[in-house]
């Protein structure tokens, strides 16, 4: 049976919109010109912004705008007046930390939803009720609390207030990601959306008496990056995520692939609609990932740094399908592939099929071993079924 909660997807381009609307998302969130807390890479212009909103809203879905970030005095006005382009495009809420912008968003556009930012490390019923007074519809709760935290939250706050948690992807080593190691270290604000990762690098000791002596730092398994932490993965307790009342599930990853949200969200769509969860875990783990963990859902993070800092994955992106016509695919490169490899087909809603690379042609005809040129437009033929929109992936281990 279809799980009623939302399953929240994040974008950074219109590719991984597209992505996670045709597999599976009821709702997507991104960044815009103002106030979000990813580079500018993964965020959308004013215009980009409009046609999001259109695209999301004729699959009957709904667009968040993240407006996350801690404002600056010469940000608030200009706060408002963003708030009511939002709304007036039809974006369907802002997610926000900072209190002073969601009195401006009240005040300019108060029709427009808010949603708490995770940034605000919301984790009590007091403070959950307290930002409901002030107009906030949804809680994007706190990643500390516990599920026996979020079942009291719940239980103590009014009906009306929504709450959302995450259920997947990378997390930060601070409080809900209020870190300042980036801007001591290279002057780029993790608050400000600029962070540069330096909790990610390995890191050695050097004794105050011997400068220049370097000591390794190394857990169990020879790891020196300590502060990386695991990536989140809930796949196995939504229901219990849900039991306890959270009503979104949501998804990090703005920076992402669009392969990557495609296979995440198809992955957890699939699960909240009663698929194999053994297939839909097998799944995760064909994306770009640190071990995963499930955070502090359970109480203590167990074991959540106790890795090398290393991405791991057992599949690799090789094209997008484009069309199927008469049994050939059309297809984009995006990374090497060649005659004689299985190749699997990523689909919504379905397990993955695998084929052999029989033949490559060019669109002039030609015949190619391999395909090493990204974004290439090629032809291979194919007899599992495949679609405009469907992805190809080279399976590396298995």
């Amino acid at each position: 049976m279809r799980m009623g909660a939302e399953l929240l997807a994040p974008a950074g381009d219109m590719e991984s919109l597209e992505a996670a609307l045709r597999f599976g998302a009821d709702a997507v969130y991104v960044g815009g010109e103002l106030l979000q807390l990813r580079a500018k890479s993964a965020g959308f212009d004013k215009s980009a912004l409009a046609l999001a909103s259109e695209r999301v809203h004729r699959e009957k879905k709904r667009l968040y705008v993240a407006l996350n970030s801690l404002a600056k005095n010469e940000e608030i006005p200009l706060a408002g007046e963003y708030a009511v382009a939002l709304y007036d495009m039809g974006v369907d809420a802002v997610i926000v930390s900072d209190l002073g912008v969601i009195a401006q968003v009240r005040r300019a556009a108060p029709k427009l939803e808010i949603h708490l930012s995770t940034q605000a490390s919301c984790m009590n019923y007091a403070a959950a009720t307290a930002y409901h007074e002030l107009g906030v519809k949804r809680i994007v709760l706190a990643r500390e609390t516990t599920v026996e935290d979020i079942a009291k939250i719940r239980a103590m706050t009014p009906k009306a207030l929504e709450l959302e948690a995450f259920v997947h992807g990378a997390m930060c080593m601070a409080v809900s990601g209020r870190c300042v190691i980036s801007s001591y270290l290279t002057g780029r604000s993790g608050n400000r959306g600029e962070c540069a990762q330096p909790c990610r690098w390995s890191y050695a000791l050097m004794e105050e008496k011997r400068p220049g002596e370097f000591f390794p730092i190394v857990e169990d398994g020879g790891c020196t990056a300590i502060l990386s932490s695991h990536d989140l993965c809930c796949i196995d307790m939504l229901d219990e995520l849900a039991a306890a009342g959270v009503t979104s599930f949501k998804i990090e990853g703005r920076m992402k692939t669009a392969y990557y949200v495609a296979s995440v969200v198809n992955a957890y769509r699939m699960a909240m609609d009663g698929g194999d969860l053994e297939y839909c875990r097998r799944e995760l783990e064909g994306v770009k990932h640190r071990p995963y963990s499930d955070g502090f859902y359970h109480g203590y993070v167990r074991n959540n740094h106790a890795n090398d800092g290393r991405y791991r994955h057992e599949c690799v992106f090789v094209g997008n399908v484009l069309e199927n016509r008469d049994g050939f695919l059309k297809v984009r490169q995006r990374n090497n592939f060649k005659v004689g490899e299985t190749l699997e087909v990523l689909s919504p809603g379905r397990r993955a099929e695998s084929f052999e690379v029989s033949e490559i042609l060019t669109e002039t005809g030609d015949k190619r071993d391999a395909a090493p040129h990204p974004n290439e437009i090629l032809y291979i033929p194919c007899d599992v079924k495949a679609e405009a929109g469907d992805f190809l992936r080279r399976r590396e281990n298995g």
